[in-house]
């Protein structure tokens, strides 16, 4: 295969993968995972959570917190594209909320904001959610233990 052909052959198979993803993704999703928001991990958080979700895929969410008010979220995943973009669709929606509102979102209002994901992948808006939920609840563990010192 010479070197035009091969450069040729790669681009029909990216047409048909974006293609193919189209048929099977709404845009939010593709646009999430293709270009995540807030992928990473902060340093020194206020909460941090990390969860293996039973597909294999580890989500890990990371909060500064003022006054009971999420001011950054960060998510980091070794998972597959539905798995970035409820990640990153995640710490938009929470950004500026209190923690009460935030450990009140569901997957399903989640899986709303992304406008849909096929129903093999629902497991990662619950992976998300359960790992913000972890989050938040280690933060207030940890805030009582040094309340009571």
């Amino acid at each position: 295969m010479t070197d035009d052909n091969f450069e040729k052959f790669i681009g029909e198979l990216q047409q048909k993968i974006e293609y193919e993803e189209e048929q099977k993704y709404s845009k939010i999703v593709i646009r999430e995972y293709r270009n995540p928001s807030n992928f990473g991990v902060l340093v020194e958080p206020d909460a941090v959570a990390e969860i293996k979700g039973p597909c294999g895929d580890t989500m890990k969410i990371t909060l500064k917190i003022q006054n009971d008010r999420i001011t950054k979220a960060y998510f980091w995943t070794d998972g597959c594209g539905a798995t970035i973009a409820c990640g990153s669709m995640l710490t938009k929606i929470i950004k500026g909320k209190t923690l009460q509102e935030a450990n009140n979102i569901s997957n399903l209002q989640l899986l709303e904001a992304l406008k849909g994901l096929p129903i093999e992948h629902h497991h990662c808006t619950i992976l998300s959610i359960n790992t913000l939920h972890k989050a938040i609840k280690n933060y207030n563990n940890e805030k009582d233990f040094l309340t009571k010192k």
